[in-house]
């Protein structure tokens, strides 16, 4: 998978420990704390949404880098940034976004046992 190097993979592999897991890739995500966490408190505390970082900190230290090349260098991650970039998203909460995706992008790999295909992620 482009974005993804000799390093990186074997860290989700480790964390992960393969396709049977998690049943989705919601809990895949979630497992390293980059699921969104909503601020709300009644009506009158509405924070921005934040990712939870409730996971595994190294694993996300693990996908930072890969989520900035693959964004920078890949063409299905420029379309997704400028994509998110139209939407007047951060270039934080871009980032952390394509973190979450690699790591559903991954678990879709891994669960399926077909090779990555860029064209059904936008490229």
């Amino acid at each position: 998978m482009p974005g993804l190097g000799d390093k990186t993979i074997p860290v989700l592999l480790s964390f992960y420990g393969g396709p049977g897991r998690f049943d989705h890739a919601r809990q895949a995500a979630a497992f390293s704390g980059l699921d969104p966490r909503q601020h709300e408190s009644g009506s009158s505390v509405r924070g921005k949404p934040r990712l939870s970082k409730v996971g595994h900190a190294g694993l996300r230290k693990a996908l930072y880098l890969p989520a900035m090349v693959t964004l920078h260098k890949t063409a299905w991650g420029r379309a997704f940034r400028d994509r998110l970039a139209a939407a007047g998203k951060a270039p934080m909460v871009i980032i952390g976004a394509m973190m979450r995706k690699l790591v559903h992008v991954t678990f879709g790999v891994l669960k399926s046992g077909k090779p990555f295909n860029p064209s059904l992620h936008g490229a």
